[in-house]
């Protein structure tokens, strides 16, 4: 577990490096470049890279890094190389989409797409070649090596964005493309250096690390044996459909804006710009620690057994692991969701100025504040439930996936025709809902054969909630009678009154969730405590 709560806690310092850097680069290149090349390559050429990466390799992350770490690795790496034929394949053939069936910007404002299309297509099969690596490092908890890594590659992306949008902004296009090829060969070679000095040192044979050369991490024969371990590729095949259509919901947004034209490129610009704010907080902390206890649970308990057929201690930390990750995540959407609606237009109106504090930016932001909420909840509940289900089990979630996709790409674009942008953060809310709505049940049913309810940790103490609802409407009020064109006194007031209210919630956190604060206490801030003494 401490060892789980670290790598949650090294991967959300590393989520809040990308989410600042974004944060100012976005603020950076809105005033060199325009808000039609933002919008293409944040939307456009990123959905690209997403797509073939998430396609290529989510399915097989899942399985090969599903239960203990004693196994034929050998089988395991000849699997993993198997995403690299997969991203050459859907980068040939999404990029001859977005060539060819796709709307082409107007290359007096975006120059140079095909060479951006090629480019973030080969900077996703670079990114592939070291996923053998990535998965090893994972599965080992080798922490410092993919903060390393991913810190030196984003910190290269972004002075040569930098350099590059001040020197030759006419580039266009080429400037991303450049910036993101370094990204991924930077990514790559971090993880094949270090796999190069570690293999055959005396650490890795104190550690009985299984691999012991370079060679061994290449796809590898062995007599009288399968290539690859059936059952991983099996379960491997199930998480592939379902991340297909995962994918589907997580960037459905960008997938109408992209194939349907409900936006221009500079309101995909603007809008994609508003996105990056409002989960500038909330990914850096949810992401890892989805990403993280995925493998803490997928560890503990066992794959496909009932509850009481687990080992009951393990059932019990499991459970009461599950309760405090409920109530945290919990609790940081309420302070997200509760404060965020306040202070939204202040937030846009000294990050971008007018061009983003008016029009639909603030009502855009509040109402990512309420998604915010439901990113927290489902991001626990799935890693729980995606960590437990057997193999049929995850078969049987494929078709609720594939309804619920269906469903989402209808109501996205009603609700994009009927309030324009703010349709897809809607849409996104239903969609989280259903999906929570799910993983609960599932849950309901592990553990209702056990004495444990790890569901309570959604029931905050209701007096926390009336801090939260005092909080909102003192807030509300501030921000009609200070906010946002009354000059900066006045913007300062109701910073300090938004302030002091976050202080009476922080403090009644202390005073009624004694249990959770112990447990980020001992988890999450003891590594660092350690450090500071």
């Amino acid at each position: 577990l401490s060892q789980t709560t670290r790598l949650a806690s090294s991967s959300a310092l590393l989520q809040v490096l990308f989410r600042l850097v974004t944060f100012g680069l976005n603020a950076f290149t809105l005033r060199y470049l325009s808000r039609e090349l933002i919008g293409v390559v944040n939307v456009r050429l990123t959905l690209l890279h997403s797509t073939v990466v998430f396609l290529a390799r989510e399915a097989f992350r899942r399985a090969c890094l599903s239960g203990s770490t004693k196994r034929n690795w050998t089988k395991t790496i000849n699997l993993l190389w198997m995403t690299v034929p997969l991203g050459v394949f859907w980068s040939i053939f999404l990029g001859l989409v977005w060539l060819h069936l796709l709307e082409v910007p107007d290359p007096s404002v975006v120059p140079h797409y095909q060479a951006g299309v090629v480019a973030f297509g080969l900077s996703a099969i670079i990114e592939l070649l070291g996923e053998p690596f990535w998965v090893l490092a994972q599965a080992h908890l080798f922490v410092r090596l993919k903060v390393i890594a991913e810190s030196l590659s984003v910190v290269s992306k972004c002075i040569l964005t930098v350099i590059l949008v001040v020197l030759y902004p006419q580039w266009g296009l080429y400037i991303f493309s450049s910036a993101q090829l370094l990204y991924a060969s930077v990514l790559v070679m971090c993880y094949v250096i270090y796999f190069v000095t570690f293999l055959g040192s005396p650490e890795a044979t104190k550690k009985s690390f299984p691999v012991a050369r370079m060679k061994a991490l290449l796809p590898n024969w062995v007599e009288d044996e399968t290539f690859v371990n059936w059952r991983e590729a099996r379960l491997t095949w199930s998480f592939f459909k379902q991340s297909f259509l995962k994918q589907i919901l997580t960037e459905g947004e960008r997938y109408v804006m992209t194939f349907l034209n409900v936006l221009n490129f500079a309101d995909q610009g603007v809008y994609d710009i508003v996105n990056n704010l409002g989960s500038l907080v909330a990914r850096f902390i949810f992401l890892p620690i989805e990403e993280s206890f995925y493998i803490f649970f997928a560890k503990v308990l066992e794959r496909g057994k009932r509850v009481k057929d687990q080992k009951q201690d393990d059932v019990a930390m499991a459970a009461n692991v599950l309760e405090l990750l409920l109530k945290l995540v919990l609790l940081i959407g309420l302070t997200i969701t509760v404060f965020g609606y306040a202070y939204s237009q202040l937030a846009l109106d000294i990050y971008g100025g007018s061009m983003l504090s008016s029009g639909t930016g603030p009502d855009l932001l509040r109402c990512y504040s309420l998604y915010v909420l439901f990113l927290a909840i489902n991001g626990v509940t799935e890693c729980f439930t995606f960590a437990l289900m057997c193999k049929e089990e995850v078969d049987r979630y494929n078709l609720v996936m594939l309804a619920l996709s269906l469903t989402f790409l209808c109501i996205s674009c009603f609700l994009t025709y009927w309030h324009g942008s703010i349709g897809f953060i809607l849409a996104n809310c239903f969609n989280m809902g259903i999906r929570i709505a799910h993983s609960i049940h599932y849950i309901y049913d592990y553990f209702k054969e056990s004495t444990y309810r790890p569901l309570t940790g959604l029931l905050p103490s209701p007096f926390l909630v009336l801090i939260y609802i005092i909080s909102g409407v003192i807030t509300g009020f501030s921000e009609v009678f200070f906010c946002c064109d009354k000059g900066w006194m006045a913007k300062l007031i109701h910073i300090s009154m938004g302030a002091l209210c976050f202080a009476a919630t922080i403090v009644t956190m202390f005073c009624t969730e004694t249990k959770l604060i112990h447990f980020v206490r001992s988890q999450f801030l003891s590594r660092y405590m350690k450090k500071g003494t």
